[in-house]
């Protein structure tokens, strides 16, 4: 059994040290907001925070998550009020939206870290994350409105 606490409850789960913690993520405990794309960590569909940093889960061995914090798209918000998720409706992101769980646990990443990004530091850090509906425009647009929102100013 690997214990890890994931979007803050404490699970023990069945799985080979080796397992990718996206497969125990999705199977395992049912979180499937978190996506499957390329399984190399190219396209970052899968990613999460691990003790706050994102990470590329499809690569991450569970195992690497033991007795540390995992927080998947379903752990940022339970009701979808975050501000990023907030400014990804405002902003109207999505159009098929399967990169978009990963999109914002990279933006939440970013703003943990830089609560006011440039342009710049946004482009650098969603560089990873491949859109092929192309709405990087859009994303970028969504994380200046998220900080505003933090702010109070939207």
């Amino acid at each position: 059994m690997i214990s890890l606490t994931v979007n803050g409850k404490q699970e023990q789960v069945a799985a080979s040290p080796d397992t990718p913690l996206l497969w125990v993520l999705r199977d395992i405990l049912g979180l499937t907001g978190t996506k499957f794309g390329c399984g190399i960590a190219a396209c970052g569909a899968c990613t999460v925070h691990l003790d706050g940093e994102p990470i590329r889960s499809c690569v991450t061995p569970v195992s690497a998550a033991a007795g540390r914090s995992v927080t998947t798209i379903e752990g940022l918000s339970g009701d979808s009020g975050h501000p990023l998720q907030q400014a990804w409706i405002a902003e109207q992101v999505p159009q098929c939206g399967y990169c978009q769980s990963g999109q914002i646990m990279a933006a939440a990443g970013l703003l943990a870290k830089n609560p006011a990004p440039s342009d710049a530091d946004i482009d650098a850090a969603m560089s990873g994350i491949i859109c092929r509906c192309g709405t990087y425009q859009r994303v970028r647009d969504a994380i200046h409105r998220a900080v505003k929102a933090k702010r109070g100013e939207v």
